[in-house]
This record gives C-alpha cells, structure tokens and sequence, in this order.
C-alpha cells in the first residue's frame, strides 16, 4: 500500500517536538504539505490557510489538525468535506456538539476521524489496566499539577474561554481514567478561575462510579520545582502507582513496569491502522467529564495571574 499523503495544519512546538519525528519514522505516512499561519517545516510546501493547501494539494489523503482547540472544528470541517481522513489533536475539540456532527460528517463521506487522547498510548497504562482488572478497587487519588508558565509562555489561547485552561493538561489525567477504570460521573467539583481570565487555573474534582467507586482529581497549573502527573489507586492487592505521566507503574512500592516514551508514535500507528481499516475512533468521554465540571462546579476567584 502506497504512504498516506498528510498534512499538518497548525506548525507549534507540539508539532516540531512530536509529530514530525512521528511521522518521519511511520513508513504508512508520507508528509506532503503543512497549513500555518507562521509555521512551516523545510522542504515540504507551506500555506497560511487549510483552504488554501486544500485547493492546491488534491493528492493529499489525510490531515492532522494541531491548531488550539477553539479553531479546530472549523478545519476540520472543510477538511472532511473535502473527502480527506482527519487527526484531531486533544481536546478533540472545544464542545462535544462539535465532535458529533465532525463524527456525523466523517461517517457521510466515508473517511475516518481519530480524536487522539496520547496520554492512553502511555507506556504502563496498559500494565496498570492490567493490573485493575485482577483486583477490587477501593478509591484512587489524580495529582496532575504542573507549572504553566515552563509548559505553555505566552500563550494567551489557554487562557480564554475554550481554551480549557487546567483541563487543558488534566484532561490528560482524565483520558487515561476513563481508560483504566470502571465509567464514572462527577458529583461535585471546585474550579479556580484567576480574577483576569476566563479558565481555570485549578481543580478538585470528585468523583464515583455506579458501583460507588470514589475518585478525587486534583489539577493545578500553579505547581514548582518537581511535576505531578500521577493516579495513585488503594485495590486489595495493595497501592498502585501510575506515575510521571503514565510511563512508570509500581504496586506496593515496587516498581512492575517501565518503558520509554512513545506515545505520539503509537497515535499515528493507530491513525494508519483506522484509516486502513475505513473506520473513526472518536471517544469523548473525558472532554464530557471536563464540560461536567463547567456545568457542575463551584467556581472560585483568586489573584490575577500573569505569565
């Protein structure tokens, strides 16, 4: 089978330091232009708008979508309807309304559509799902606190409605829950909103599963010194730890399971493998538990912050 033409719309750090490297190493892709309106990559054609690329580039077959996500729909749109399969970074978008009908859409024209959630395709997530389903699970702890300022200068998209603010990295901590155990719903949650913008800058979130299973997720994008992505579950068989992002898995303080990371890799391998298969792999359960949390939370104002 020949390469998947693709292209990448919206050329940021996201992309130079994981997709390309990705891409360049999958032989099922082959990069064939980008869309930015600053960004380019060297030697491959450049546009400042999808339109544009789309119009002068008709071999491409698929498109991977790397824009914030209060602008994706809108290309993603014209790009399913212009026949091509499309990779929506995470979120997959800025509300669920927008990914049923990109769903809808991709499902008319017959080509796929991938809400990529990465921290799933984290090393020892798989390991720590194994590990779950051979025991009882008690309760579980989510610390996911970082410092935005090291991993987001500057950009003020973060911070304006939409752009999702804390969530925008505990809706990491989230994929990977709604991955590893039993379906759970929110019933209650206190969101922190800095006096000068218009998302969060933290969260505590609460939690059960139909079974009673009780969760607290605790985000926070005020963290120094040592990051926290961490989900913590007390089971029967004792305390595991799914640590540093979902790379390190230890149970009863013994570390079980530990690999390198490659989580945008294994995006593009499924993405190759959905669009072989004529299929989409669209799930938006954690971005539902994050539109919860508008819908349900406190909301709690304290100091401006400025980056």
């Amino acid at each position: 089978m020949s390469p998947i033409n693709l292209a990448i719309v919206g050329v940021g750090k996201i992309v130079r330091d994981q997709h390309l490297p990705s891409i360049a190493n999958n032989p099922d892709f082959k990069l064939v232009a980008t869309a930015s309106r600053h960004g380019t990559v060297e030697a491959i054609p450049a546009f400042t708008t999808i339109e544009a690329m789309l119009d002068a580039a008709p071999s491409i077959d698929a498109v991977s979508l790397c824009m914030p996500p209060q602008y994706r729909y809108e290309a993603a749109y014209k790009a399913l309807l212009a026949g091509k399969h499309v990779f929506l970074e995470k979120p997959p978008g800025a509300t669920l309304s927008e990914i049923v009908d990109l769903e809808n859409l991709a499902k008319a024209k017959g080509v796929s559509l991938f809400a990529s959630w990465h921290s799933r395709y984290a090393p020892a997530v798989e390991a720590a799902k194994a590990f779950l389903a051979g025991t009882t699970i008690r309760s579980v702890h989510v610390i996911w606190k970082e410092d935005v300022r090291h991993w987001h200068p500057n950009q003020e998209w973060i911070w304006q409605a939409g752009g999702l603010g804390v969530f925008d990295p505990g809706i990491n901590a989230l994929s990977i829950v709604t991955h590893i155990f039993p379906a759970l719903f929110l019933t209650g949650a206190t969101l922190e909103f800095p006096e000068n913008r218009d998302s969060p800058i933290a969260a505590d979130l609460q939690f059960k599963s139909g079974q009673g299973l009780p969760v607290h997720a605790e985000f926070d994008w005020r963290q120094t010194g040592k990051q926290s992505w961490d989900i913590v579950a007390e089971t029967d068989a004792g305390q595991m730890v799914l640590a540093e992002g979902g790379s390190k898995l230890s149970v009863n303080g013994e570390l079980t399971f530990s690999a390198p990371e490659a989580e945008y890799p294994s995006l593009y391998r499924r993405f190759a493998e959905i669009v072989k298969a004529g299929t989409s792999d669209v799930d938006v359960s954690p971005l539902r538990h994050v539109a919860d949390a508008f819908m349900l939370g406190k909301r709690k104002f304290v100091e401006a912050f400025y980056d």
